[in-house]
């Protein structure tokens, strides 16, 4: 500002305060106090435009500073207009002070924002863990197809497809959200600090307590999810595994069942146009000739024991198969003994049954039975003709016995009575460890279908004949056409 200005300024305010003082002097003061107090205002007027005359001339001007509290007062300009710098010690060390925390707080600031982002990531990186692991259903594998590129060190990507690259991926992702913490935390350390005056102020503090504890516990969750999601998938693969072992030794037994059933075909006799097609011939009443099953019963719950058989024999067609076992001679058998009807003998215990197969004509028979309640079915040439039930109840037929065909045991395996022996032809016989349905009966009757026996099947290679007996080829079917 000028010094004419100035002196304008200053004089404008001296005659403003003259008025206001003339007016405010005259409604309390009258007569010659009025005008003594007029003389007083006019000679401060005179004073006040001389002084600001001298401070146009020399140049000189008034300045206010603020000053803290208990500061020394003192010029902080020289003559000049220039700002001296102030000597006190305080008043530097105060602003070296300032200046320090200022710069810290800019510091802690730029941390935050590191560490801000670092705790993201972090959430970020267990949003990809869940949703990974949420669109991986169990027992299901990925559909083919070209792999995504992988992601960064830092970075899970997706998730590998086998189980064990799972629990590697995640055990690496968890050492490296391990070492970057360390990392923020060392590098925090290490940084340098500055001392000032009384004590020391850091140029940049340690992480906050707070935020190192937040970060833990963030970490912390975060490997307890990952564990438990090594121990899903952990679970996972065990279960994987069994279901994998279960289905190989499903498939190793059809496969042995397969080799068993090729052997036979290869060991059968090449006179008949396929293993099944022959009959056992036993012309004669006698305690030697019959056939033997080579296969044995296991231990059977339930039944269903089927055959062609053809008689004339009389009276009584006598006994077209037994089962025995140690203790128990008589543990299945079918017999027709004199003028009897023919008989079921589960365990020694007798049921009768309603059929009639000694008109010397091929007839289909099929007995099925169950240790429930002893129930049992008789079927004749695809007709149920009788059911009952008491018959042995609640009795497992026992295993490692030995089936006789046209004999009943009185021992295992012999002691055959001649009176009881089977006079006629026997195909067919095929034994199951279940109770058939109807509709199989019917079809094995009407010769619609050919299903066999998955205990006893009939083959040429599982069929002994002995004293006499004879195997020759039979087309069933045709010749019962014939006989009809």
């Amino acid at each position: 500002m000028s010094p004419a200005l100035s002196v304008t300024c200053i004089r404008r305010a001296s005659v403003m305060t003259y008025l206001q003082l003339s007016n405010r002097s005259a409604q309390m003061m009258s007569g010659s106090a009025i005008g003594m107090l007029t003389f007083v205002v006019g000679l401060l007027y005179l004073v006040s435009g001389r002084t600001v005359r001298s401070q146009g001339a020399t140049g000189s001007r008034f300045v206010c500073n603020a000053i803290p509290p208990g500061a020394e007062p003192g010029c902080g300009y020289d003559p000049s207009g220039n700002r001296v710098q102030s000597s006190s010690p305080t008043e530097d060390e105060l602003r070296n002070t300032m200046i320090v925390l200022r710069e810290t707080i800019l510091q802690q600031k730029e941390t935050l924002v590191i560490q801000q982002g670092t705790i993201k990531e972090l959430n970020s990186k267990l949003a990809r863990c869940e949703a990974a692991a949420d669109e991986s259903p169990p027992g299901r594998s990925r559909g083919h197809g070209s792999r995504r590129k992988e992601y960064g060190k830092n970075t899970m990507g997706d998730l590998p497809r086998d189980p064990g690259e799972s629990i590697d991926q995640l055990g690496k992702t968890m050492q490296s959200l391990k070492g970057r913490l360390e990392n923020l935390e060392q590098q925090s350390l290490r940084l340098p600090s500055t001392n000032v005056s009384a004590g020391s102020v850091s140029a940049l503090t340690p992480l906050p307590l707070e935020l190192r504890e937040l970060l833990r516990q963030r970490l912390g969750a975060l490997e307890t999810q990952l564990l438990r999601k090594v121990a899903d998938l952990e679970e996972e693969k065990s279960q994987l595994y069994n279901e994998t072992a279960a289905h190989r030794q499903r498939t190793e037994s059809a496969l042995n069942s397969l080799m068993e059933r090729i052997t036979e075909l290869e060991k059968s006799n090449n006179a008949f146009k396929s293993p099944e097609d022959f009959k056992v011939s036993l012309p004669l009443r006698t305690n030697y000739l019959y056939g033997r099953i080579k296969k044995s019963l296991p231990e059977m719950y339930a039944f269903t024991v089927c055959m062609w058989l053809k008689s004339s024999a009389s009276p009584g067609i006598g006994t077209p198969f037994s089962y025995g076992v140690p203790g128990q001679a008589n543990e299945i058998v079918l017999i027709e003994w004199g003028n009897n009807p023919i008989e079921l003998l589960v365990n020694d215990k007798v049921a009768q049954l309603p059929l009639s197969v000694s008109d010397g004509r091929w007839h289909h028979i099929c007995i099925t039975w169950t240790t429930r309640d002893g129930f049992w079915e008789a079927y004749q040439d695809g007709e149920r003709l009788g059911t009952g039930d008491n018959l042995a109840p609640w009795h497992p037929i026992k295993p490692g016995g030995v089936i006789i065909l046209g004999q009943e045991q009185d021992i295992v395996g012999g002691r055959f009575d001649a009176t009881q022996a089977f006079v006629g032809e026997l195909s067919q016989f095929n034994m199951w460890d279940r109770v058939l349905r109807p509709m199989d009966i019917v079809g094995l009757a009407n010769c619609s279908a050919y299903m066999p026996g998955n205990v006893v099947p009939w083959v040429d290679a599982n069929v002994e004949v002995f004293g006499g007996g004879s195997k020759a080829a039979l087309e069933i079917c045709e010749d019962r056409a014939s006989d009809s």
